[in-house]
């Protein structure tokens, strides 16, 4: 099951819910164990942890390796140019991307729910 990591995870948590899924503590986590409480969210196809910048630290399913690996993208090109919009911008890409997977699951979880129903 995905950790997510955004810079606004409240707002992503209010849009996994607003697909269906149930957020918060009391909800039984199953695989995602170490999501804090009220970062984990339930759908109908699996588990969801959404970690903010400020919990980064704490997600399980990056080794250092890939944290160094985005490195670059915060340092700027080889070239040494340092930092700038691109760089920002690639890694608003990327969290984005993992977002944007997370939420296509749900839509299509409860898709295929409305389905079975039907």
């Amino acid at each position: 099951m995905p950790e997510q990591l955004t810079k606004h995870p409240d707002v992503t948590i209010q849009v996994l819910r607003s697909a269906g899924a149930r957020c918060g503590a009391g909800e039984t986590q199953a695989i995602l164990r170490s999501c804090p409480p009220e970062r984990f969210c339930k759908l109908p196809g699996g588990e969801v942890c959404v970690y903010g910048l400020d919990g980064a630290p704490a997600m399980t399913q990056f080794t250092a390796a890939d944290w160094q690996s985005l490195a670059p993208l915060a340092r700027g090109s080889a070239d040494g140019a340092g930092a700038g919009a691109g760089s920002g911008m690639a890694v608003a890409i990327f969290a984005a991307g993992l977002v944007a997977g997370a939420l296509a699951a749900a839509v299509l979880a409860r898709w295929r729910r409305g389905r079975r129903r039907g």
